[in-house]
């Protein structure tokens, strides 16, 4: 009985969905063919059978709603939004925040070849071998300037700061912490009660 009801609802389905479609299809006809029509008039013609005013002459606070309709030309509709976006400083700011508005070409076009460290197969390897070379030249160093002067030096008290010593910022972290992550606590009340 459930598979008889399903197919009467999928065929009403079916037919409204034809009936939607149908009118959508003579409406896009009726636009297309105003369109046709209004092609061959003038910009004033145009605004006069359509009731607008002239795009260029509106102004901050004027409606622009009446240019977003489909029975409007699209060479209208771009006239007005020309005007819209200068009549309102607001719209017209560059806040920078959009992320189409940097030149990301600058990077890749007429910069030559990108050198790299970067070996195929091998990775960064050369370069972390070298960096490491230069730790174990600097260490070997660091030994061989170590003496018996050196062995006084270290066991000296480590120098301890007043409130009125500075410190230099670079020693400084001002960088914020995040707290430590906190745990839920359930407290239930006596259920014998």
């Amino acid at each position: 009985m459930s598979a008889l009801g399903s197919s009467w609802s999928r065929r009403r389905a079916a037919v409204a969905a034809e009936a939607a479609a149908e009118e959508r299809a003579l409406h896009e006809a009726a636009i297309e063919a105003e369109q046709a029509a209004l092609a061959e008039k003038t910009d004033d013609e145009i605004l006069e059978e359509l009731g607008l005013p002239d795009p260029d002459s509106l102004e901050m606070g004027d409606d622009f709603k009446a240019f977003m309709a489909k029975s409007v030309p699209g060479h209208l509709r771009k006239r007005a939004l020309r005007k819209l976006w200068r009549s309102n400083p607001v719209l017209a700011c560059v806040d920078g925040l959009n992320d189409y508005d940097d030149d990301y070409l600058t990077g890749s076009t007429g910069q030559g070849a990108i050198k790299t460290t970067y070996q195929v197969g091998k990775g960064m390897l050369a370069h972390l071998l070298e960096i490491e070379r230069q730790q174990n030249a600097v260490a070997a160093e660091d030994e061989v300037d170590d003496g018996p002067e050196n062995e006084v030096a270290d066991t000296v008290d480590p120098v301890v700061l007043t409130a009125s010593d500075e410190v230099p910022e670079a020693e400084v972290d001002d960088t914020p912490h995040m707290p430590a992550p906190r745990r839920m606590q359930f407290q239930f009340e006596d259920q014998t009660a």
